[in-house]
């Protein structure tokens, strides 16, 4: 497998390349570095004595107070601590000197045939700043003097050189000593240039331009027996083969431990549109175990009986047309999509009634291009958010915290100018992959029919 790699360039008098590091204290008490661009924003404010930095700017919604070194979330005003420490300087550069700059090559000899000992004692009586200042001029004199250089950093599809074999190259070269270019890293874009209220535009064919969502309503009268009969047919001679919930054999009876449901252990039945089978005990205790909002999914395809609801917690999404063009689709404006969703407590369908969960990041901006597959798109979405899919309440896989509102597995684009984490433009496939996301949750075209009636 080749995968591509990259390396970056910070400026000698940036954060990382003076060896700062700052860092925010979690729950647990342990201390969790910024990102670098998050970093090098802190710091930059920090050396100008500014009294506090708004991160807003690059996509974050917390200030940090530099009197109290404290983090504030602008949002729910929850604050935490933060340090500043010094680290190893980033990136540790080192490697042979230009002709220009070394002592100990000989007369006339191209860079780094030099004597080896002579080059390593003018290394060494160098800092770290000084070699890194001397590493891009190494490059630039390489470069025109026509020494091949590969751009290691240029990842975004502009270089001649394909991305992974560029990493891999750079890496070899760089091994074997050979000169290999630094170029700097390209920006994040999270949010598109400030856009006035009259430039703001309501979507054609979409009514409002905001939906809210309320607490779970308690669904009344049947049971679960009664539910899923609407979706099974009695299997009288079970087939030879094992349940795949309970693994147990279909012919002998359900192997499940747990609550008794009121149901025979040894019934056996078959799901109507996808005809595979299981003990009904073990349905019974399946769909006890789930949301209980009416619907089945079937454990072995995934199929939906019912309308499949989820667990998103109470929340506002607001929806407009903005006058810029995403990355990739110049044809057409941007449509913006803003989800809000306050902490609050736990409710019975969470994985911890009672418990206080809380919601980072909010409000999150995201983006689709306002064409027709765009608008469709973002259809679906309502009513995936009608639906509660949007997001759930579980642990969040970037920073580990557990009882946090997180994305529930349908993709969403929240880089505006640039696709730095893959969740950017352009990415000529994601209006289908998310078209694919949406009805893996039950969410097609006959769900907008379903909405209207």
């Amino acid at each position: 497998t080749i995968r591509p790699v990259r390396r970056s360039y910070y400026d000698p008098s940036s954060a990382p390349g003076k060896g700062v590091v700052w860092e925010w204290e979690n729950d647990s008490g342990t201390w969790t570095p910024y990102d670098m661009d998050v970093g090098i924003t802190i710091q930059r404010a920090y050396e100008k004595q500014h009294p506090w930095v708004d991160l807003s700017a690059i996509g974050f919604c917390y200030v940090i107070d530099f009197a109290t070194m404290g983090q504030i979330n602008r949002q729910t005003q929850r604050k935490r601590r933060v340090r500043r420490r010094l680290d190893m300087v980033y990136p540790l550069v080192s490697g042979t000197l230009p002709k220009s700059q070394s002592s100990a090559g000989a007369s006339g000899s191209p860079p780094g045939t030099g004597s080896g000992k002579g080059s390593r004692a003018s290394l060494g009586t160098l800092n770290r700043s000084h070699l890194q200042r001397l590493a891009i001029a190494q490059s630039r004199v390489l470069i025109a003097s026509g020494v091949p250089t590969v751009p290691v950093k240029n990842l975004t599809g502009s270089s001649p050189v394909n991305p992974a074999l560029a990493g891999i190259t750079g890496i070899l070269m760089s091994a074997a000593g050979l000169p290999v270019c630094l170029t700097r890293p390209p920006k994040l874009v999270l949010h598109p240039p400030p856009v006035s209220k009259s430039e703001i535009q309501s979507i054609p064919g979409i009514s409002h331009s905001c939906r809210k969502t309320t607490k779970k309503q308690a669904k009344k009268g049947k049971t679960p027996e009664e539910v899923l009969k609407k979706y099974l047919q009695k299997v009288r001679h079970p087939p030879d083969e094992d349940c795949t919930i309970c693994m147990e054999r279909l012919s002998a009876p359900s192997g499940y431990k747990g609550p008794q449901p009121a149901v025979k252990p040894d019934l056996v039945g078959k799901l109507v549109k996808c005809s595979h089978v299981f003990h009904l005990h073990c349905l019974v205790a399946m769909y006890n175990n789930g949301n209980k909002d009416g619907s089945l999914q079937c454990p072995t395809c995934k199929t939906i009986y019912g309308v499949k609801t989820g667990t998103q917690p109470p929340g506002k999404m607001e929806y407009h047309i903005i006058p810029h063009a995403l990355p990739g689709h110049a044809d057409c404006k941007t449509i913006r999509i803003i989800y809000n969703i306050p902490p609050g407590v736990q409710g019975p369908e969470h994985p911890n009634p009672g418990k206080s969960f809380t919601a980072r990041g909010f409000p999150r901006h995201c983006y689709l291009p306002d064409s027709e597959k765009g608008r469709k798109v973002l259809k679906l979405l309502l009513v995936a958010w009608d639906r509660r899919l949007i997001f759930a309440i579980g642990t969040s896989s970037t920073t580990g915290e557990s009882d946090t509102v997180i994305w529930n597995e349908i993709h969403h684009k929240t880089e505006f100018g640039s696709n730095l984490t893959g969740h950017g433009y352009p990415d000529i496939n994601y209006l289908d992959n998310v078209l694919a996301e949406l009805a893996a949750q039950g969410i097609t075209e006959e769900s907008l029919a379903q909405e209207k009636d």
